[in-house]
């Protein structure tokens, strides 16, 4: 088998191309240049199979969501950990997860990187996870300094070469992918203007190209830290760190993908796009996986480093001068797909944005899509501005970037009507105590202001109760950070996915006659007590007694509000 070869192709039976996965675990089939493992799955899995029988516990870990379709299979999530224990048949093995066995595709799967030939497959050894390592199917990936220490000093180190054999080894493929995207795919398109335009070529490569460049300095400089010689000594972590900033350009690409996946869906559908796409692979001598398989391996790879670096962790002793750099870098890319993930999350939220939009009446200017993608808060205030000096009640919806403020209709209590907004890029929020204001010479309690950075304005804002108004310092600075990580990693929502949401808003609301409503989401989370939701008073459900049969129980925009849950 040729170490290019992905271990396990995209299975038989798999009924549609994959789309967007979840960014926790990869699910493209992941690579390994191991030569155990090479071993393993060259010959006819009579050296798996010798393992199994002489008393040893395989693991493997799943890389595909295996839903079972006939009896006596065995059904798990991608990073289930399944014991083996019957590998006989190439295609389908019999395994275990808890109390529950059955047969799986041994496609779906991976064999750990830490189960060698001839020492650690045995549990007492620390190659498998023991029992209170794995619960219900799932592997704690973070280190255990007993797991290492209770090793012999030779087999740890094997363990720990073993690892970065394999971390070079899917580099230099990975290398050779992005290589093979952006000459053998996007090169090619960009020459038949007649077949694609400059909008569709941005919506499928992304920004293919740019990941293709920072890998390639990321690599060179991998290369530079790996030992030859003595892999184990090896000190890769500092890599990793160097080029922390680098890797949020995938936020931009993975935040693409899913529209890319439709387009090329779209495209598919015509007989010549189809035969284009396999000349160029062919052309460029590429594995025989279709485009949308090759357009996933960004996505697939960074879900990938948090999973090798916490397993290089495992095996790396404190005294081991990476230790600390391959702790830091676990964490930092951690981070890094956990922010990806919010940024799907909200993409996903931003046609409930423009159908929030599309309900509340005699809108004007710009369309909030235009600059935010985030409801961060929202709830009912008394309001005055300096030049008035008479309070109003409206409804305020934070966003990044604006507030919006609303009118509830005198008699239809549920309708909106839009009164401006405030740009919040241009105002400070400042505290204001309980008293006599000097700037409107009111008194005030709950209260505080927006002040203009660059004149004299001032709007007061006044809560109903304490809680309320700390909710609201709390929303503002979570809007601020927001703003700032955005900016840090260049989030923005692409025209063309600004235009699906409103197509999809028009749609809707043909098809429903009405103001459409979104299901349910939960009520965002009270930022002074993490983890438990709220409904402020001024936001409470209520039931209406109008005489349409069909109308909703709450109003739009109260379902609306429960759109995004305050994050910690």
């Amino acid at each position: 088998m040729s170490p290019y070869t992905p271990l396990s192709p995209f299975p038989p039976y798999f009924p549609f191309s994959p789309t967007f996965p979840s960014l926790q675990y990869p699910i493209f089939p992941l690579l390994s240049s191991l030569s155990h493992l090479t071993s393993l799955l060259s010959s006819p899995l009579s050296a798996l199979t010798q393992l199994i029988s002489g008393g040893s516990i395989v693991s493997a870990e799943a890389v595909w969501d295996h839903v079972t379709m006939a009896d006596r299979e065995l059904a798990f999530k991608a990073g289930d950990v399944i014991k083996v224990l019957d590998a006989s048949n190439k295609d389908w093995w019999w395994g275990q997860i808890d109390d529950e066995e059955g047969w799986f595709p041994a496609s779906f799967v991976r064999l750990w990187v830490n189960q060698e030939e001839n020492t650690a497959v045995e549990t007492v050894e620390g190659a498998s996870p023991s029992p209170s390592e794995v619960q219900n199917g799932h592997a704690d990936a973070s280190p255990s300094s007993s797991d290492c220490l209770c090793q012999p000093a030779q087999d740890r180190d094997q363990m720990r070469a073993n690892i970065i054999n394999e971390i070079m080894s899917t580099e230099r493929h990975y290398i050779k992918h992005l290589k093979d995207i952006c000459e053998g795919y996007f090169r090619q398109c960009k020459k038949r203007r007649d077949m694609f335009n400059d909008d569709q070529l941005r919506v499928i490569f992304g920004n293919i190209e740019d990941i293709y460049r920072f890998q390639m300095g990321f690599v060179r400089d991998l290369e530079k830290q790996y030992n030859t010689e003595e892999p184990h000594l090896s000190e890769i972590g500092p890599c990793f760190l160097e080029h922390q900033d680098g890797f949020w350009i995938y936020s931009e690409y993975c935040n693409n993908h899913v529209d890319a996946c439709m387009e090329l869906s779209r495209l598919m559908k015509d007989g010549r796009y189809q035969q284009f796409f396999e000349a160029c692979r062919l052309v460029q001598q590429m594995i025989d996986i279709a485009i949308d398989g090759f357009l996933l391996t960004p996505v697939q790879k960074i879900c990938k480093y948090p999973l090798q670096l916490a397993e290089l962790l495992k095996y790396t002793v404190q005294e081991h001068s990476d230790y600390r750099y391959v702790a830091a870098a676990l964490a930092v890319m951690r981070n890094v797909t956990q922010q990806i993930n919010e940024r799907k999350r909200r993409l996903e939220n931003i046609e409930k944005i423009a159908q929030w939009q599309a309900s509340v009446l005699d809108w004007e200017g710009d369309d909030i899509l235009d600059r935010s993608s985030e409801l961060v808060y929202t709830g009912e205030m008394s309001w005055i501005y300096q030049p008035y000096g008479r309070s109003q009640t409206r409804v305020f919806f934070l966003f990044d970037h604006q507030m919006v403020l609303c009118k509830k209709d005198l008699i239809r209590r549920d309708i909106l009507y839009y009164k401006g907004r405030i740009n919040m890029d241009r105002y400070n929020v400042v505290d204001a105590a309980d008293g006599r204001d000097d700037d409107f010479n009111v008194s005030v309690k709950n209260a505080f202001k927006l002040s203009n950075k660059d004149s004299d304005e001032i709007h007061i804002f006044l809560a109903k109760k304490l809680e309320e108004k700390l909710r609201w310092l709390r929303g503002f600075h979570e809007e601020r950070k927001m703003v700032q990580e955005d900016e840090k990693i260049g989030f923005e929502i692409s025209e063309y996915q600004k235009r699906q949401a409103a197509m999809t808003v028009r749609r809707m609301t043909k098809q429903k006659g009405h103001r459409s409503v979104p299901p349910g989401y939960p009520p965002p989370m009270d930022p002074m007590n993490p983890g438990q939701y709220l409904v402020g008073d001024s936001m409470e459900q209520s039931e209406f007694e109008f005489p349409e049969p069909e109308r909703c129980k709450s109003p739009f925009w109260q379902s609306f509000s429960r759109l995004t849950p305050f994050r910690k």
